[in-house]
């Protein structure tokens, strides 16, 4: 299965301006076969979500963005905001609790920036990146954002290697633009947000961001040649 794991609606987010109508029919036309609504803050009524993805016949599994004290993070398991989950160890606990799981989302946004501009006290070396807080605390981490740059991407790619991780994708999608533009290839069927934890957690699956050109090839054979001239294999 093809999802897109980092979306945004107007139903929940309001910097979002896409109706999730329009996302499903955007989805579908990319070839998704779900998708992942991880709105800021909040997540969809179970009851709600499940009408929807059976009217519109399409998966959609509730998530939910919390912008933490060490950057934003996508979460899966949870029914709602609780009280203190902006700091990470607090979300952490409570995503156990929830037997959920969480991904650091674009860890790496405007880290390339001009420092005088993106407030970035200095650049990471591939160490001290892979050594940050966020990856000890997180499941998984997103190695293609489509509201990223490539060069971000790729270094997310690398601390994701450093790490022995697989990675994540997700659109990050605010409209109908971008839908897709990161997602992952599962190897089973999922009807479910209890599924889709479990296939994270089994390393069942992995990234692309060619689905808008028309294939599923995975982000690690797609960028296979600059991860070799940076010297990772």
């Amino acid at each position: 299965m093809k999802l897109d794991l980092h979306v945004h609606t107007n139903f929940g987010s309001s910097d979002s301006g896409l109706s999730p109508q329009d996302l499903v029919t955007a989805a579908k036309a990319v070839g998704l076969d779900g998708v992942c609504v991880t709105e800021h803050g909040t997540v969809w009524d179970t009851y709600q979500l499940e009408r929807f993805s059976a009217e519109h016949d399409f998966l959609v599994i509730p998530g939910m963005e919390v912008a933490t004290d060490l950057g934003h993070i996508t979460c899966f398991g949870l029914t709602g905001y609780s009280s203190g989950i902006h700091r990470a160890e607090i979300l952490r606990r409570v995503i156990q609790a929830s037997d959920g799981i969480m991904i650091a989302a674009h860890p790496f946004r405007r880290l390339f920036d001009d420092p005088r501009i993106n407030g970035w006290p200095k650049m990471y070396t591939l160490e001290e990146a892979a050594d940050l807080p966020i990856f000890k605390l997180t499941d998984e981490m997103e190695v293609v954002n489509g509201a990223n740059n490539a060069q971000e991407n790729l270094f997310a790619l690398q601390v994701a290697r450093e790490l022995g991780r697989i990675g994540v994708g997700g659109g990050d999608a605010h409209s109908t633009s971008g839908i897709g533009s990161g997602a992952i290839v599962t190897e089973r069927h999922i009807s479910n947000v209890e599924e889709f934890i479990e296939e994270i957690r089994e390393g069942r699956y992995y990234p692309t961001g060619a689905l808008l050109k028309g294939s599923d090839i995975s982000y690690w054979d797609e960028r296979a040649a600059e991860l070799a001239a940076v010297g990772v294999r």
